[in-house]
């Protein structure tokens, strides 16, 4: 039986061209239940602090109209970790945030914040919310992860995506299989999303250590010309592709 890459569509971007306007179209909603519709895994959504796309009424709306899981990106914060435990989804993965950046610029830094993670960690267990971080693929970084006790993880794929040669490509491909390697090892279940696409995807997608991706800015461009239906459906084809 052919162990098949669980598939999450990030729809920040729809909330940020709805936002433009700052009225409702494009209706997130509507995208969400498209998505349904596609039978994805999750719908991820990253309530920033600055809410600069994704708003709270956004993530409680779809939780009550749509069926698929939830997996809420949050910067490590006190407010961001409450609003979790109301809302209650499938998954919270805690992500860096720089209110400067344009989009997550690299992984979170475990090693630098284990006591504030440690006391949102206590937090959260006492719901079902799985946990998980946003990392670089890096063994220090793994560690200090498996040392909270946290036992899901995403790796950063954004070096690897913006590779400029074949040669860097390669050798951004060799260091997170090796991190994909080694945290499996430790018993962690291992995520990955940044930067993917059409064609840098089938590698990551082929990792069968990987049991989940999340992509989402190139899905939503790719919308603009083939329909967001049909963009999602194509990476789901392709995905499952890489895997066999």
């Amino acid at each position: 039986m052919i162990n098949m890459c669980k598939l999450g569509v990030n729809i920040d971007h729809v909330a940020t061209l709805r936002n433009a306007r700052g009225q409702d179209h494009p209706n997130l909603l509507n995208a969400a239940l498209i998505l349904e519709e596609c039978d994805v895994d999750s719908i991820t959504m990253h309530l920033r602090e600055d809410r600069r796309h994704i708003q709270d009424e956004d993530i409680f709306t779809i939780k009550k109209n749509v069926k698929l899981p939830i997996n809420l990106e949050i910067a490590p914060t006190l407010e961001m970790t409450e609003i979790a435990i109301s809302l209650n989804p499938r998954s919270v993965c805690f992500v860096p945030e720089k209110r400067e950046e344009v989009t997550t610029e690299g992984g979170l830094d475990v090693k630098s914040n284990m006591l504030k993670i440690e006391k949102l960690l206590k937090m959260l267990s006492n719901t079902d919310i799985k946990v998980a971080c946003f990392i670089e693929p890096n063994f220090s970084q793994i560690r200090s992860l498996n040392s909270l006790g946290v036992n899901v993880l995403e790796f950063h794929t954004g070096l690897y995506a913006d590779s400029k040669t074949d040669l860097i490509f390669k050798k951004n491909f060799s260091i997170i299989k090796e991190a994909v390697d080694f945290a499996d090892d430790l018993g962690f279940q291992c995520h990955a999303g940044h930067g993917l696409n059409y064609i840098n995807v089938p590698p990551i997608a082929s990792l069968s250590k990987i049991k989940e991706l999340n992509i989402g800015h190139f899905l939503i461009g790719e919308a603009l010309f083939s329909g967001f239906k049909n963009s999602v459906l194509k990476m789901k084809k392709i995905i499952n592709a890489a895997r066999k």
